[in-house]
């Protein structure tokens, strides 16, 4: 049986993607691959493969003993990516960007949930051939289209009127999420309900944050913040949407979109070169504000349209579903245990 270990601290910090991935993954590879795999978490144990999911400098030390095995970064972010997330005043700024590349480094593999990272990991000096491009997913168990009658009762749930038009975006409550955005078209569209799920994961150190906490203290009538929920609510949340936006500024691979994708929720994206690679061609792209703004109104007045959407999210969801990833990291896991 082969063993890996899970070292990761993304499950302690509420409300970020970086958490849902590693969280699907475990539970994933626990239910598939049972009499294969002994998955063990945080545990300084003798392992064939060590998967290091976030960089913290106890993991980063237990790197330099013999008993890891083969060391896998999984890579979520880099130092520009950052940059657009936290404010991390100088020289603590550039210590830490210097020790997520030192931290890299130090992996015999790196995993990217998008292909765009490889080139800029090769511009730090991290050979390609180390690099594997292996894509988040979501658990359609818990993320999937639910009846006409159980969104009926969600919406009286969350005290929404059933002939409204309800537009969601969901994740940390920050200026690279474009939530100011999200904010503006709530403004112009009073007659639109707009819901954000999801709050200030790493306080006063988020980017904006003084700016974007006085609109969530005192929101527009039509703009519901609900702060960070579980990951059960989200899934209800797609379900009572019309339409998934999320006018992020960079990205990565974000699990939102894969899981309003699962619950056959139309999606609306700023049109990032990044997304190109991935979910080309099943989402409504949008290059600016203005731009999302003449999509809703049109969107909002064309039922065929969010229907094509609509069987476009589930032809995406079917692509990143949980059995296609299984087989694609249980080939990756044997294959690095090979290279021990």
């Amino acid at each position: 049986m082969l063993k890996i270990t899970m070292y990761s601290s993304a499950d302690k910090v509420k409300g970020q993607g970086v958490g849902s991935a590693y969280v699907e993954l475990v539970r994933m590879l626990r239910a598939r691959f049972q009499g294969e795999f002994d998955i063990a978490i945080n545990q300084y144990r003798e392992s064939d493969i060590s998967h290091y999911h976030t960089i913290d400098p106890k993991f980063y030390l237990s790197t330099f003993s013999k008993k890891r095995g083969r060391k896998i970064g999984y890579v979520h972010f880099l130092p520009e990516t950052l940059d657009e997330s936290l404010t991390i005043p100088q020289p603590f700024r550039s210590i830490f960007y210097h020790y997520v590349i030192v931290f890299y480094k130090r992996m015999d593999h790196l995993v990217v949930v998008n292909p765009s990272f490889i080139p800029k990991l090769e511009a730090y000096g991290i050979p390609g051939s180390k690099i594997t491009y292996i894509p988040n997913f979501v658990d359609s168990d818990r993320f999937y289209e639910m009846s006409s009658q159980e969104r009926i009762n969600l919406r009286q749930k969350f005290h929404l009127k059933r002939d409204d038009f309800v537009v969601l975006g969901s994740g940390q409550i920050q200026e690279r999420k474009g939530v100011p955005d999200f904010i503006k078209l709530a403004r112009q569209n009073p007659d639109i309900q707009f819901i954000w799920a999801g709050g200030f994961s790493f306080g006063r150190m988020t980017d904006g944050y003084k700016q974007l906490k006085r609109v969530v203290d005192n929101p527009p009538a039509n703009l519901l913040f609900t702060g960070i929920v579980s990951r059960d609510e989200i899934a209800q949340l797609n379900n009572v949407a019309d339409l998934f936006l999320l006018p992020s500024y960079n990205e990565l691979f974000p699990m939102s979109v894969l899981e309003a994708f699962s619950c056959g929720t139309p999606v609306m994206l700023r049109d990032l070169d990044l997304y190109h690679s991935i979910i080309d061609g099943y989402y409504q792209p949008a290059k600016d504000v203005d731009a999302m703004q003449r999509e809703l109104v049109r969107l909002r007045h064309d039922p065929e349209r969010l229907l094509m959407l609509k069987k476009l999210a589930h032809e995406a969801a079917h692509r990143y579903s949980k059995d296609h990833l299984a087989q694609i990291w249980h080939r990756f896991y044997l294959e690095q245990a090979k290279e021990r």
